[in-house]
């Protein structure tokens, strides 16, 4: 039953940016913990827009990780986070 060991594609280790070391830490991350101390990132800083619960407002940490934008969606999130995973 090897099948049953295999890593998916959300579980797999892959090698962070320094710009998202920066966030989630150093060493090898998984897309979706990656995923989720971005967000717990998010919340702790309080990064939502109050008014549209779907925006994320870049800080100075997030802002390289964001492409330069002030603010994403957390759909774009997702498609700015796979560039800074290897």
């Amino acid at each position: 039953m090897a099948d049953a060991k295999k890593i998916s594609g959300l579980q797999k280790p892959l090698t962070p940016s320094p710009e998202l070391v920066a966030v989630v830490g150093s060493g090898q991350i998984a897309r979706s913990d990656a995923v989720k101390k971005l967000w717990d990132y998010i919340k702790a800083h309080n990064l939502q827009n109050p008014e549209n619960k779907r925006e994320i407002i870049a800080d100075a940490k997030l802002k390289p990780l964001f492409s330069g934008k002030d603010k994403v969606t957390m759909f774009e999130m997702n498609s700015h986070l796979a560039k800074h995973l290897k």
